[in-house]
């Protein structure tokens, strides 16, 4: 039985792309509408280059969760530091919490993710931030909801 959910939600390019020069290399109106509305009221992890790519910081009703290293004296009001994906998975404690980026983070929390909540989007893009393959001997599609260009996924664990 899952006492809460650790959620990974991406926006991924046809050939993995998710970032360039820390920003995303696309606009796409409905899947922002779309992370707001799964996100709002959760607790979200992120890196802090990813914290600091927002163009508004922190995110509003949402716990804002940023990873930094250890040694690394960034603050800012309104957020809570952690050092380690573990640390703020323990933290947030039974919660259930999503990871919204960046790809080091992504990496990390594959092992740990229950559900990948996926904008899938029909083109390439160019870029220098990937995520990683989605490995289906371990994640099962089990909902999708397919738009002009782009298609919302839901991956469960097998």
């Amino acid at each position: 039985m899952i006492l809460r959910e650790i959620i990974i939600i991406v926006a991924v390019a046809k050939n993995n792309v998710i970032g360039k020069d820390n920003r995303i290399p696309w606009y796409i109106s409905d899947d922002f509408k779309h992370f707001k509305e799964l996100t709002l009221g959760h607790p979200i992890v992120m890196g802090k280059n990813t914290y600091l790519s927002l163009p508004k910081r922190p995110l509003p009703e949402r716990e804002n969760i940023v990873l930094t290293f250890i040694d690394d004296p960034f603050n800012e009001s309104g957020i809570t530091i952690k050092h380690s994906l573990k640390d703020a998975l323990e933290y947030t404690e039974n919660k259930d919490v999503y990871v919204i980026g960046g790809a080091s983070v992504y990496k990390q929390a594959m092992d740990v993710a229950t559900k990948l909540e996926i904008t899938s989007i029909d083109k390439e893009y160019e870029g220098d931030t990937f995520f990683p393959e989605i490995n289906l001997e371990i994640w099962k599609l089990i909902k999708e909801d397919k738009r002009e260009g782009y298609s919302f996924q839901t991956y469960i664990k097998k």
